[in-house]
């Protein structure tokens, strides 16, 4: 019995290999892929895999591998066509009737398929022909180098009306094949079909296997409407179902365990272009729920990277109403913004491909987004002032987390909904604190590496280079604060040497400093130069110590960095602590947990406030020693104006 390709792709779609295997193997997580013990020998130790990404498993201690079809032969003793029909069953999906029609109808298809790869052909050739000159000064200025160009098969349709109709008539492809796959526009009111892309940079549309099955068309007249023009719907192209780059991304997002979803063609390319192949585009439209199952096989965390205009921020918000009902233990999604109003593309040829993977790793969780569009659409908490309307709040949350359909992730979903209830309604009701004016969460906050946090301990060791006499007195608050490895290093170097020496001072530390911390004395510091002071490294994060300020000042500036990363690690704690809750804890113990993790945020609000009188008093004497003829590159101390210049 013969099978359509495309109704296989489809059990292979609706079934994950860990989910077929997993009825028979217990299988445990292990880093991208599963592992469990081989079904096919007696084993103690695990060598049974199952990538879900590769669609594949193998069993290294019998050599054997395959996908989900091969699994359910091997291991029930079945024929391949009931091997389909197991499986059928299992996704709760109908067999396919068979007939001479369908086989003909297949027949058809590949065919078909046919007349796309001539189109292809044709559309490539004029491009590099004269007449494409226009295009290729389209794409050069674009940035689209010509491997490119040849990789995505990119191609030209000349403005003619019948060009391809005639080139492909040429090869006894027929009118009614050429409307079929929508290379004709054609209808009772048209007399003549004529060709669907005129004057056009064409890109070829492919199927998860590669194969083509539409074109994408830009127009170059700046004045054509549309500017994008897709293939139409056909029995071969889906737009709902299509994921652009999928069979070329597979690989690649296997490889860096995640993927990015833009929604042009041109975007995804130009991002490929520039080394991130992990890249896919949706066909600029607001996610199905095929292509969300489409994208899960690529990663289970995808970055959705949108505008962060209203149009962006708005397709965000209806692509989130779509995933929702989908979510799955270990399947979600993030959604990163772009921001300045420039797209992936220009972004990446102005500013270079790093820059856009800053904005990836902003990305923010798809719970903090819904939280954002159903809290933050007001300037402050006075929309929730009153019970009737906290519980209207709370109403329409707990419904919009009973539309998660696997009970696991609703679970976990109104946990965390009960608990940012708890907090927002806390301080709408004592008026401590209100939202983000931009909307936006501050992820910064939360990258260790050389974001905010990693900044200010540059900062405060710094500080305590240029101001060695403090080393002591500040010994014990700096002792509570966690530092990254190779600062930790440094600052226990720092102290070492104080108790070595018994006193330090700035060329005592630059001479008698072991040598391994030269290159991290210089970067917090800075040695004297030709052209700059010592200390120029740590003036350029906070300019206002170039005047040499007072001590008593300086030293307030420590407290309130200290006092920052302080809070930082509080905030670590309550996410600890929530990943902690297990969804089987008894409900007494669940409510103590969550009466916790409630105490916790209460005490980080109350040092946030603390915080914020701290930096207001800072920035006002800051202030007043640039009015008594102390000119500073900025007038404020503060961890966000330092930051910057990190």
């Amino acid at each position: 019995m013969r099978f359509p390709p495309q109704f296989l792709d489809e059990l292979r779609a609706r079934l994950p290999v860990s989910e077929v295997v997993g009825r028979r193997v217990k299988l445990k997580k292990a880093g991208r892929e599963w592992k469990g013990l081989s079904p096919f020998n007696k084993e103690k130790t695990p060598s049974f895999f199952v990538n879900d990404q590769k669609q594949a498993w193998f069993d290294f201690s019998s050599n054997k591998n395959g996908n989900i079809f091969d699994f359910v032969m091997l291991t029930e003793g079945l024929s391949f066509p009931e091997a389909v029909e197991r499986l059928a069953s299992m996704a709760g999906v109908p067999l396919p009737r068979f007939s001479k029609d369908d086989e003909a109808r297949e027949q058809r298809r590949k065919t078909l398929h046919d007349v796309l790869e001539m189109a292809a052909k044709f559309f490539e050739e004029a491009l590099a022909s004269r007449a494409g000159a226009k295009a290729r000064g389209y794409l050069s200025d674009r940035g689209i180098k010509p491997a490119t160009q040849v990789e995505f098969r990119m191609g030209f349709a000349p403005a003619g009306r019948y060009a391809l109709k005639e080139f492909l008539g040429s090869q006894g492809v027929s009118v009614a094949e050429m409307i079929d796959v929508g290379l004709l526009v054609a209808g009772d009111g048209i007399p003549v079909p004529y060709d669907r892309f005129r004057d056009r940079i064409v890109i070829p549309i492919h199927d998860q296997r590669g194969r083509i099955i539409g074109f994408g068309g830009r127009a170059l007249d700046p004045e054509a409407q549309p500017k994008y023009l897709n293939s139409p719907e056909t029995s071969l192209f889906h737009k709902g179902s299509t994921i652009f780059n999928f069979h070329r991304a597979r690989q690649a997002a296997h490889d860096d365990g995640s993927v990015v979803v833009v929604e042009g063609y041109m975007d995804a390319i130009s991002i490929y272009q520039a080394g991130l192949k992990s890249v896919v585009a949706s066909m600029g439209t607001a996610l199905t729920d095929e292509q969300v199952q489409a994208i899960w096989r690529l990663s289970a965390e995808p970055i959705v990277c949108f505008d962060a205009d209203r149009a962006g921020i708005g397709a965000a918000h209806r692509s989130i109403d779509r995933i929702l009902p989908l979510l799955k233990v270990g399947r979600t999604f993030r959604f990163a913004f772009m921001q300045g109003g420039k797209d992936p593309d220009e972004l990446i040829r102005t500013k270079g491909l790093d820059v856009f993977k800053d904005v990836l790793l902003g990305s923010q969780p798809l719970w903090d987004v819904l939280w954002e569009r159903e809290t933050l659409s007001s300037t402050s908490t006075s929309k929730f002032d009153t019970p009737d309307k906290r519980a209207a709040l709370e109403q329409k949350m707990y419904s919009i987390v009973r539309t998660i359909n696997d009970q696991a992730v609703q679970t976990a979903y109104y946990r965390t909904c009960r608990i940012e209830l708890s907090e927002l309604f806390w301080h709408a009701t004592k008026g401590r604190r209100e939202p983000p004016k931009d909307g936006l969460t501050r992820r910064e906050l939360r990258i260790e590496k050389e974001g905010y946090r990693h900044g200010l301990q540059k900062i405060l060791l710094g500080m305590l280079t240029h101001y060695p006499e403090l080393l002591d007195e500040k010994a014990e608050p700096l002792e509570r604060v966690c530092f990254s490895k190779e600062l930790e290093e440094f600052r226990e170097g720092l102290y070492l040497l104080l108790v070595h020496e018994g006193q330090l001072s700035v060329g005592l530390i630059y001479e008698k400093l072991p040598r391994r911390f030269y290159q991290t004395l210089q970067d917090l510091h800075g040695d004297r130069t030709d052209l700059r002071p010592r200390g120029h490294r740590l003036f350029l994060r906070f300019p206002i110590l170039a005047d040499e300020p007072p001590h008593d000042f300086v030293s307030r500036c420590i407290d309130h960095f200290v006092h920052i990363l302080q809070i930082e690690q509080m905030v670590d704690e309550l996410a600890h602590l929530k990943q902690e809750v297990p969804p089987d804890q008894e409900d007494e113990q669940y409510e103590r947990t969550m009466e916790r993790i409630i105490a916790l945020k209460r005490d980080i609000q109350a040092h946030v406030a603390q915080r914020d009188v701290n930096e207001f008093a800072l920035a006002e004497e800051a202030e007043q020693l640039r009015r008594l003829g102390r000119p500073v590159d900025s007038t404020l101390p503060s961890s966000e104006r330092a930051l910057e210049l990190a």
